[in-house]
């Protein structure tokens, strides 16, 4: 896989100032704001900065934690897991592993009959293609 690298100006230039903060900034959107919290449509969604497929729809399940979440990445090998100890606690951070977008982070509280991992993704870090 090509590795996509710009300068910070170029992330600006490409990105809405939203996604900018989440994918370039490491933010986190607000809680039930994405456009995508309740989003039931058939199809995969890619990520936002670079277009690399992420996730499909049938992994994604009602979390109620205020974000899209996913029991699976549509390819292991398109995320990267970090280690993320930011604000006072441990977590694992979600990382586009073309562009090195920050998507979210990952949970272990996911359902327990689809392997208990819930890939707890911005909206604004994925765009959508409907199948």
């Amino acid at each position: 896989m090509k590795k996509i690298i710009k300068t910070e100006e170029e992330w600006k230039n490409d990105l809405t100032p939203e996604q900018f903060a989440v994918l370039r900034k490491k933010g986190t959107e607000p809680a039930f704001t994405g456009k995508y919290v309740d989003h039931h449509e058939n199809g995969t969604y890619s990520c936002s900065a670079c277009g690399l497929l992420l996730f499909k729809s049938g992994t994604k399940f009602e979390s109620h934690s205020g974000w899209p979440s996913f029991t699976e990445p549509a390819n292991l090998e398109n995320v990267e897991l970090r280690s993320d100890d930011d604000h006072g606690m441990h977590r694992t951070e979600v990382v586009c592993k073309q562009c090195g977008s920050h998507l979210g982070h990952l949970f272990e509280d996911g359902p327990k009959d689809k392997g208990g991992l819930r890939y707890c993704i911005n909206s604004c870090a994925l765009n959508f293609d409907q199948q």
